[in-house]
């Protein structure tokens, strides 16, 4: 069935949401602050389109769906889903979820884009804050099948049954937290392998290139099928995760990684900029995204032959 989607905050994550709903067939509503964000969000859609065709998704997609509101609350007052994906600060959220809150009515379900603040501290402003709760997606949002569902203490069962099963929908792969977390689970260990990272090259071991070329041409292949734990399954042979944790979980005592971050010092900070500006070269932004969501594409198709990972979502 249908829904009629708002939008609240059209940045990176807001207009990737935009196209996987649009591409969905649903109508999208969408309000941001920012002047002239129509515009903008129109051209980020239509920029998401022939990425999103080489996968099956966005093959009768209607750009006409999109709604430019000229207020949060206009385009929250007909909407049967919100997806609030506004700046990660605690009082814009609140401050947001206040007013969308106020425009909706109790059956509404309201999903934040969220990265990591707890969904229990949103939902103190909510006169019902039964029915919110986290919708963390990854970028490219309108490529990338994974979106972390996380309840707040509030959340009922039937907010998030009906929010897994929306998302599922859209040809996503919901992944529901058993209980809120800082940081939930995706990211909290991107963070884990980003601080390893940094240390890395503020202690002169290594150039951001080489950590990148770490994890390209070796456990980043692996990860796209198994991720980390069935990989490891395999690196115990016969005996599986059991041998593995035996011969090589006395290794963990040993000081190989830092799990605190760095000093985010002026030096370090001209040392990632200066890093990741050489390996760009001389492709922008947008050549670089390009790229990704070519690659992307067809990483997801190679994988959908085998029906593993993300390709088992676009057969």
């Amino acid at each position: 069935m249908n829904k009629h989607v708002a939008i609240i905050g059209t940045g990176v994550i807001g207009s990737g949401w935009t196209a996987r709903f649009l591409a969905a067939g649903h109508t999208v509503t969408a309000w941001d602050p920012s002047p002239d964000f129509g515009d903008r969000l129109r051209t980020s859609v239509q920029r998401c389109i022939p990425a999103m065709q080489r996968i099956g998704l966005a093959q009768h997609i209607d750009i006409n769906r999109l709604i430019i509101a000229e207020s949060l609350e206009s385009a929250c007052v007909q909407a049967n889903f919100i997806q609030e994906s506004v700046p990660e600060d605690i009082n814009i959220k609140q401050d947001v979820h206040r007013r969308i809150e106020q425009a909706t009515g109790e059956d509404t379900i309201i999903a934040s884009s969220s990265s990591g603040l707890l969904p229990t501290e949103i939902q103190q402003v909510h006169t019902h804050p039964e029915r919110m709760l986290i919708g963390h997606p990854f970028n490219p949002v309108y490529l990338l099948p994974l979106v972390e569902i996380v309840p707040g203490e509030s959340s009922v069962q039937s907010t998030i049954d009906t929010t897994e099963s929306f998302y599922r929908s859209l040809g996503m792969h919901p992944l529901v937290l058993k209980r809120e977390i800082e940081g939930y689970l995706s990211d909290r260990l991107q963070e884990a392998l980003w601080r390893e990272a940094l240390h890395l090259v503020n202690d002169g071991v290594a150039t951001t290139e080489q950590l990148d070329d770490a994890i390209t041409y070796g456990p980043g292949l692996r990860w796209a099928i198994m991720g980390t734990c069935l990989t490891f399954h395999l690196a115990g042979g016969d005996g599986g995760m059991r041998h593995m944790l035996e011969q090589f979980g006395p290794a963990l005592k040993l000081p190989w990684t830092k799990l605190e971050a760095p000093e985010l010092t002026t030096e370090l900070i001209e040392k990632m900029v200066e890093g990741t500006a050489s390996q760009a070269g001389d492709k922008s932004i947008t050549e670089l995204e390009q790229l990704r969501d070519e690659c992307l594409t067809e990483i997801m198709r190679a994988l959908q032959k085998f029906d593993v990972g993300a390709g088992r979502l676009i057969r």
